[in-house]
């Protein structure tokens, strides 16, 4: 077995041994990458040079002795959205094309202070708004299972380079299921935290009361290997939980004793792909093979999850996004051609007779903004801006907005009612399986509910992991979702090595 094989455990174990240096391990990753991203497109950036250097600084201090950290020598990938000190750090977008960060994100700093090896930087949708990595502005990442599909979104970079072994664990965001999703078309394990668990200090904001970091690995193990070096309290962040981290790692392995799973009514009804629900409900089987108990739950706002969720991001991310304006933050036009452009516009009209309309144009200080925006931003952030602005404005807020922050408080109702019976909720993560490349992206509505089984876990603030759980007749993973109460990760990847020990959907590869 090659490497870039083993899980990020095991190759914990072989590099504390000194069976392999970390050198080793990320040449290994680095010969990969070069054989199989130009295909996958998982990656935005790898400096190789820069990633072994690091691992050469590791392997020096293992030798001498020196104390490490809990990723010692691990190459790990970053989805392009975390400032990270000195690197670019464009979000896939144009408007942040040349941005470098002047800090480090607290995930960033963690990562170099647990001596994890940055591999690079992987690929997304645009400022994270997407469901298939289609929609950034650079390049289409693929799915490693079938070329022609998406590897969901919009961590989709994050996702595919895990499951192409490009790298051992990687870091990507969930607004409304954006580690999940991807992770389940994917076929790797993915885990989106409890809202606060994880600073979001440096992470540029789409939906800031939404955004959560979490760890994307091939097993729940890894994932708490990663989560437990990710999470914590961070003073930099003001809706960080400040409560202790437990040992994700340590606790992983042992087994859930009374477990009782909730399986929501309305997660089965129409819309529900007939492979996606057998390979879920076998999962469920499973489980209670297992000695779980599973037993019906209702989720009767559901229904309101994917309207209530794109009022609320949308307008999140007009607010958020509103900086980027080529004055203060981001892309600015080219000032002279501007210019040229106001003054030959205005030199028409006036020789048109049109004195009124002359003296009536945009200043130049608006064009800039107008022009910086344009091009800066892809469509699907425009559209997004345009529906939270359209919100949030005189008139609306009342009928969109503030409707739906009290249908967001049913949601969390019912999550709290559930929960009083359950100790996780069990069901599927995604509709259907990888859907092609170019299928959805004309159609946002579609591509919408995409996220139908997600957005509630971000709206409720609770956490969620998928884990693969089957394949489909054309051999694409599927992925179940465990949900679990706030702070209740320990449960949750507890649940999801359970059900890894007893098959091995995690462990199948794609060929590339």
């Amino acid at each position: 077995m090659a490497l870039y094989e083993k899980t990020a455990t095991e190759l914990v174990g072989l590099l504390a041994s000194g069976q392999v240096t970390s050198e080793e391990v990320t040449k290994a990753y680095a010969e990969r990458i070069k054989a199989v991203d130009g295909r996958v497109g998982a990656f935005l950036r790898v400096d190789v040079d820069a990633a072994l250097a690091q691992a050469r600084g590791i392997d020096e201090r293992r030798k001498r002795g020196d104390k490490l950290g809990r990723l010692a020598g691990l190459p790990v990938a970053v989805k392009d959205l975390l400032c990270s000190h000195g690197e670019l750090t464009t979000c896939a977008s144009k408007m942040l094309e040349t941005y470098r960060a002047t800090y480090d994100s607290t995930v960033v700093a963690k990562l170099k202070a647990a001596d994890a090896v940055l591999l690079g930087r992987t690929n997304m949708d645009e400022f994270a708004m997407g469901g298939s990595t289609e929609n950034s502005a650079f390049q289409k990442t693929r799915n490693p299972w079938d070329l022609e599909r998406t590897p969901g979104g919009s961590s989709g970079g994050a996702a595919a380079c895990v499951a192409a072994d490009e790298a051992c664990l990687s870091i990507g965001t969930d607004t409304g299921g954006s580690i999940r999703q991807p992770a389940a078309l994917c076929g790797v394990t993915g885990l989106k935290p409890t809202y606060g668990r994880v600073s979001r200090y440096g992470l540029v904001a789409f939906a800031s009361s939404l955004d959560q970091a979490g760890p994307m690995a091939r097993t729940a193990e890894d994932a708490a290997l990663l989560l437990e070096v990710m999470a914590g309290h961070d003073p930099l962040d003001a809706t960080s939980i400040d409560q202790p981290v437990p040992e994700y790692s340590k606790s992983v392995r042992e087994p859930l004793k009374g477990l009782t799973l909730g399986l929501v009514r309305e997660h089965f009804a129409a819309g529900l792909d007939g492979e996606v629900e057998t390979a879920v409900r076998e999962a469920v089987k499973t489980y209670e093979s297992l000695g779980a108990k599973v037993k019906e739950v209702s989720f009767p706002h559901a229904k309101y999850g994917v309207a209530v969720y794109y009022i609320i991001a949308p307008c999140e991310a007009s607010s958020n996004l509103a900086r980027y304006d080529g004055v203060h933050y981001g892309r600015r036009t080219d000032e002279k051609q501007l210019a040229a452009e106001l003054d030959a516009e205005r030199k028409q009209l006036l020789a048109a007779g049109k004195k009124r309309e002359a003296e009536q144009l945009d200043t130049s200080l608006v064009r800039l903004y107008r022009k910086s925006r344009a091009e800066g931003f892809g469509p699907e952030v425009k559209r997004r801006i345009m529906l939270g602005t359209y919100a949030l404005s005189a008139g609306y807020y009342d009928a969109y907005y503030l409707k739906a922050l009290k249908v967001r408080r049913l949601i969390r109702q019912d999550y709290d009612k559930a929960f009083e019976q359950c100790d996780l909720i069990v069901g599927p993560c995604t509709t259907a399986p990888a859907f092609k490349i170019g299928e959805k992206v004309d159609d946002p509505l579609a591509m919408y509910l995409v996220d139908l089984y997600t957005v509630s876990a971000n709206l409720a603030g609770v956490g969620g992991i998928s884990i693969p759980c089957g394949f489909s007749k054309a051999g694409l993973p599927i992925g179940l979702q465990l949900q679990g109460p706030p702070l209740a990760e320990d449960k949750l990847l507890r649940a999801a090595h359970m059900y890894q020990t007893a098959t091995d959907w995690h462990t199948r590869r794609p060929k590339l």
